[in-house]
């Protein structure tokens, strides 16, 4: 199993350098990943907060080892052919350690889409992520991409570079347990994102249901939000076959001194 940390860079964290100082520190710490969460806006008290994009490139330019990424971009709120291209320049620039987290994105404690006027049938953004989940996968191949659907379309592009890897970026997909669609979504991809599960056990439950949606389960990472870095029962989840495990700080009422120490203490 390997251990990341899931980092919302908000408030006292909220400063680009001081990303970079953590991000150095959790590699030395033997952490295997740092995850950003990707917000335009969250509820009080927090006020500050980092486009995780930026951030990225900036903790790629720092760091030789970890894994890092989007930990989830709500992909309809983004340009996708945008985010085609700041995927591949995060590649190149990590040499192929960027992860794509995608999902659908929050509204009812948050507010960003209501308060951003985004498109709020639930159904169609659940469409809309599938179809765009296939367009981004032909942009990032650098073949030639003509495509027409319901929510997007792109006329004869072919986009180079490509990324760092042959094997292209991975995606994971977010799932809120246990809703069974977005794990359907989740199967046709490199892995799965899992929040609101709290109880080891039903890791079972959840790699049953991947494998038959076709999930590949030898090539495919269970990754858990297990909380919070000092509280959570590492053992347990990995016993129950999680792949990765997320554990994080906040996010509410960070500091960054605090934060730091934790960080540096490894997983």
């Amino acid at each position: 199993m390997r251990h990341g940390l899931f980092i919302a860079p908000f408030d006292e964290l909220a400063d680009p350098h001081r990303m970079m100082e953590l991000a150095v520190a959790s590699e030395s710490a033997g952490w295997d990943g740092i995850f950003l969460w990707d917000h335009l806006d969250y509820p009080a008290p927090v006020e500050a907060v980092l486009d995780p994009y930026v951030c990225l490139a900036a903790i790629a330019s720092v760091t030789t080892r970890i894994q890092i990424g989007p930990m989830v971009t709500p992909l309809t709120r983004r340009r996708l052919a945008v985010v085609a291209r700041q995927a591949a320049t995060l590649d190149l620039l990590s040499n192929g350690r960027l992860v794509m987290g995608f999902g659908l994105g929050d509204d009812a404690d948050i507010g960003e889409r209501s308060t951003f006027d985004e498109f709020d049938d639930g159904p169609a953004r659940g469409r809309a992520l599938s179809e765009g989940l296939e367009v981004l996968t032909e942009l990032l191949s650098g073949q030639r991409v003509d495509h027409s659907g319901d929510f997007y379309r792109v006329d004869g592009v072919a986009f180079q570079p490509t990324p760092y890897r042959p094997g292209g970026i991975p995606f994971w997909l977010a799932a809120r347990w246990p809703h069974r669609a977005p794990q359907r979504r989740a199967a046709k991809y490199q892995g799965i994102v899992v929040i609101k599960m709290t109880n080891p056990g039903d890791v079972v439950q959840l790699r049953e249901h991947l494998r038959d949606d076709g999930a590949d389960l030898e090539n495919f990472e269970i990754v858990v939000w297990g909380g919070d870095i000092a509280t959570t029962d590492v053992k347990a989840w990995q016993e129950a076959g999680v792949t990765w495990l997320l554990r994080s700080e906040g996010p509410f009422h960070m500091r960054y001194g605090e934060v730091f120490d934790r960080v540096s203490s490894g997983p």
